[in-house]
């Protein structure tokens, strides 16, 4: 007899679970951006809410919550309830980057987050400032080379492990100044403040253009149209260095699977509509549709290669 009670009850919790999340989504959603405004990360976020908005029938409420790297906004989704309300716009940064670099990150990448689907992709540009006397990625190895620590190098996420994995491969040393984001970052470098950084393309463009940095080489395997000037870092000599960012949507562990579905469906069909298109070429950003599966093995395969990149170099928190 007991046996059955615990039957039913099981069977009418998996009923609940289903009705419940067939209901999803009955009140706004937060999106978790874990950087400041501004980056590649944020961008993505702004670029699909609009469209998810409306295809799920609820607001998108996007909150900035930057600090400790994007460990901070990650932590708080990985510990927020699993129902769907509560969601990550997660990078390479937050997945990949931050555990790598630190075994004490207060969250598990593979095991603490649902991944629901890519978003979007980007390479990474060698910027920069103009009072740097290099205007070749040969030039600023030559430069930096026969002086170690001549040079400081920003960053604000992945871009820190893109440049050591640059120094590894070149015999370069640069100081490394971290920031909490692409966009302090970014506006660092244009004040002057150091010499060099490894921006993402979506938020590299705009200064190179106007002249406020010098874009060197891009890390795509092919030159983009949004710079066509500026070489890869293949084409300068920098044999095998190909690395490209993402961002990707993320909901805590134990997200009924019904909900995740739900999303991945509204998420891909808002990367396919024209407007999303224009709206991500315009920051230089690529849609990259996707499964939930197909997330999950890419975080956990640039898990992997990043932590290899911290043990070969022997990287320590900063």
């Amino acid at each position: 007899m007991k046996s059955r009670q615990l039957m039913l009850l099981a069977a009418l919790a998996v009923s609940g679970t289903t009705v419940l999340a067939q209901a999803y989504p009955v009140k706004p959603i937060r999106l978790v951006v874990p950087f400041p405004p501004g980056g590649t990360v944020d961008l993505s976020a702004r670029a699909i809410a609009p469209a998810l908005s409306e295809l799920l029938g609820q607001g998108i409420v996007i909150e900035n919550r930057g600090g400790a790297a994007g460990i901070i906004g990650s932590e708080h989704v990985a510990r927020a309830a699993p129902n769907g309300y509560t969601l990550l716009m997660g990078s390479n940064s937050t997945f990949s980057v931050a555990p790598a670099l630190n075994p004490n990150t207060p969250y598990q990448p593979t095991r603490d987050f649902a991944a629901i689907g890519l978003v979007g992709s980007t390479p990474f540009v060698l910027v920069v400032h103009p009072s740097v006397p290099a205007r070749s990625t040969q030039a600023l190895i030559a430069l930096a080379r026969p002086k170690p620590g001549r040079l400081t190098m920003g960053s604000g996420g992945v871009g820190h492990l893109v440049g050591e994995l640059f120094q590894s491969m070149t015999g370069t040393r640069f100081v490394h100044v971290p920031y909490q984001g692409a966009g302090p970052a970014g506006i660092a470098l244009m004040g002057g403040q150091v010499d060099l950084l490894f921006d993402q393309l979506a938020t590299a463009m705009g200064p190179a253009r106007a002249g406020r940095t010098r874009a060197l080489a891009v890390s795509s395997a092919a030159r983009t149209p949004v710079l066509p000037d500026v070489p890869t870092l293949v084409e300068a000599g920098v044999k095998g260095f190909v690395v490209t960012s993402v961002t990707g949507l993320m909901a805590p562990a134990g997200t009924p699977g019904e909900i995740i579905e739900r999303l991945n469906t509204a998420l891909n069909k808002v990367l396919a509509l024209p407007a999303t298109r224009e709206r991500f070429t315009s920051v230089a950003l690529e849609p990259a549709p996707s499964t939930p599966t197909e997330l999950a093995a890419y975080v956990r395969d640039d898990l992997a290669r990043w932590t290899r990149v911290v043990k070969d170099a022997n990287i320590k928190p900063d």
